[in-house]
C-alpha cells in the first residue's frame, strides 16, 4: 500500500502517543515509531526528526526514563520506559484529548435541534 501524506499532528499529540505506546513496556525508538504507525493503520508516520526530540523532551520532564539494552538484532539500543509521573501525565493528556475530540465533533457534526 503506498504511503499517504501524513496529516500534521496537533501539538502534544506525539507525546501522548509515545506515552501510550510505553504503557505496554519498555521499547526503543524504532519500535515506538513502528507501533504508532501500525496502530494508526499507517496514517500516522513518525519521522526520526520528530521522534527523538520528543523522547528527549519527555525524559527531561521526568515522564519517561531511558536505559541501554540489546535490540532484537543484537545491537546496542536505548530503551525508554514510562515513569509513574508519565502514567499520571498520560491520564491527563488522554482526558484533554478526549475533551478536544468531542468538541471538534460537535462543531463538524452538529446535532439538529
Amino acid at each position: 500500500m503506498p504511503k499517504r501524506d501524513t496529516p500534521d499532528m496537533l501539538q502534544g499529540t506525539l507525546d501522548m502517543l509515545i506515552l501510550q505506546t510505553l504503557v505496554m513496556g519498555p521499547a526503543h525508538g524504532h519500535t515506538i515509531a513502528h507501533v504508532i504507525e501500525h496502530r494508526s493503520e499507517e496514517v500516522l508516520q513518525v519521522e526520526h526528526g520528530s521522534l527523538y526530540p520528543a523522547l528527549h523532551r519527555l525524559e527531561d520532564r521526568g515522564w519517561i526514563a531511558s536505559f541501554w539494552g540489546t535490540s532484537e538484532n543484537n545491537r546496542k539500543a536505548r530503551y525508554y520506559r514510562l515513569t509513574p509521573a508519565g502514567r499520571k501525565q498520560l491520564v491527563a493528556e488522554t482526558d484533554r484529548w478526549t475533551q478536544l475530540a468531542r468538541a471538534v465533533e460537535r462543531v463538524i457534526r452538529p446535532v439538529e435541534e
